[in-house]
């Protein structure tokens, strides 16, 4: 268990598949997930045992609110390149079904930024968007990261292509931000 200010980060267990299959599933999430089809609870197990359990490039969390022990969501460091330190950086929120942008997911984001530069010696932490997706341009503003560029016509949605967004924070840059927000 890693301690936030208002969230705990736990490894995922079973008894949080179900819930977050669920948040998973939602179509006003899922539109921003690069995994778009409707997801069962037979390939949620499927990725439990092989990405959560058995992958050593993934390490995924479930988010808790802290003073309720309520799951709220999950997070985690995926793709990890462990020969050039870098990872992605996936995060959800489901609670109260709001996805991204409050003090839960700035809170857990933070823990897992820190986890990842501060005791897994990461380099770079990147994420990949739609540009359609407001609420995490701001998130990841307001986070530190930094934009690297845009892939064009990545994402069909809406009947319409859609560009992929790349952000990135290096390990100088978060420790920066942390020593000064102190």
């Amino acid at each position: 268990m890693i301690d936030g200010k208002v969230t705990e980060l736990k490894a995922i267990e079973r008894k949080d598949l179900n819930k977050l299959l669920y948040w998973r599933n939602l179509e006003n999430f899922r539109k921003y997930f690069r995994e778009y089809r409707e997801l069962n609870q037979t390939q949620q197990k499927s990725w439990y045992s092989k990405i959560v359990k058995g992958d050593k490039k993934n390490i995924m969390f479930s988010i808790f609110e802290k003073d309720t022990n309520y799951l709220i969501g999950a997070c985690g460091l995926c793709y990890i390149d462990w020969i050039n330190k870098n990872a992605d950086f996936s995060i959800y929120i489901g609670k109260d079904e709001i996805y991204i942008d409050n003090k839960y997911s700035y809170d857990a984001a933070n823990i897992l930024l820190n986890y990842a530069f501060n005791i897994l010696g990461l380099h770079r932490v990147w994420a990949e968007i739609y540009n359609f997706d407001k609420k995490k341009k701001f998130f990841f503003k307001k986070l530190s990261f930094k934009l690297d560029g845009e892939h064009r016509e990545t994402y069909w949605y809406n009947n319409k292509w859609h560009n992929s967004l790349f952000y990135s924070i290096l390990s100088s840059e978060f420790n920066k931000k942390k020593s000064n927000t102190k």
